[in-house]
């Protein structure tokens, strides 16, 4: 992929399908999009109801690991006779996928929450309510973070077989390119994917930073020094 004939294929193919890259880069943001959102809705809730229910824990997180030792497009070829083939069936597969470092890191960011921290909110008054959302989830807030990281560049990656299924997204380009053999086709959808990829773990990352005490100390630190100067 280093010849000069490669470069100028691929340019002439990127200035000649543009469109086709836009729309394929769309729907594969758009199917990511969808997995990523169904995957935290559902294990953030289920990883903090683990902590309140530890004997369960170990079970729920098996089976959760479980679909990790499942091949991708076996995975996706079993969906097809429960959802048939198209988008759907990706975006299960996905999920199933994306499951494990959220539903994990959930659970365990908010266990290993200091137990004094927790135990003095209580002597303040607060319920356990309270206590989740204003004390447990703020301080794990770091570690969820890490695991949205990991589930949101596994989904993209992943999100490129969706095509093996008649779903949409960079895959067809990537499918296109290997059935016609051409590179210039293949890494028109691969270079996206991995843009895609790197820009989503750069911005959680520094979400993630953003989020640690350290961080929240500093904020409030300089907020308390403005107010005091003023």
């Amino acid at each position: 992929m280093n010849n000069p004939g490669f470069i100028e294929a691929f340019i002439d193919y990127v200035s000649k399908n543009y469109m086709r890259i836009l729309t394929a880069t769309g729907e594969h943001i758009y199917i990511s999009l969808i997995a990523l959102a169904i995957t935290l809705v559902t294990c953030i809730p289920l990883g903090i109801y683990l902590t309140r229910n530890e004997k369960i824990a170990p079970y729920v997180i098996s089976i959760a690991n479980v679909f990790q030792t499942i091949p991708s497009l076996a995975l996706l070829g079993f969906l097809i006779f429960v959802f048939g083939i198209g988008n759907d069936n990706a975006i299960c597969a996905l999920v199933m996928y994306a499951m494990l470092p959220v539903l994990q890191n959930t659970y365990t960011g908010i266990k290993n929450v200091d137990k004094a921290t927790v135990q003095a909110a209580k002597g303040m008054g607060m319920t356990n309510f309270q206590i989740l959302m204003k004390v447990q989830i703020p301080l794990a807030l770091p570690v969820i973070i890490s695991g949205v990281r990991v589930a949101s560049v596994w989904i993209i990656g992943t999100a490129a077989l969706a095509a093996a299924i008649g779903g949409g997204g960079l895959g067809r380009l990537i499918f296109s390119g290997l059935s016609l053999i051409r590179d210039e086709i293949i890494f028109a959808g691969a270079l996206p994917a991995t843009a895609l990829a790197l820009l989503t773990d750069m911005v959680l990352k520094k979400f993630q930073k953003y989020t640690t005490p350290e961080e929240r100390a500093k904020r409030i630190a300089k907020k308390m020094k403005v107010n005091f100067n003023h």
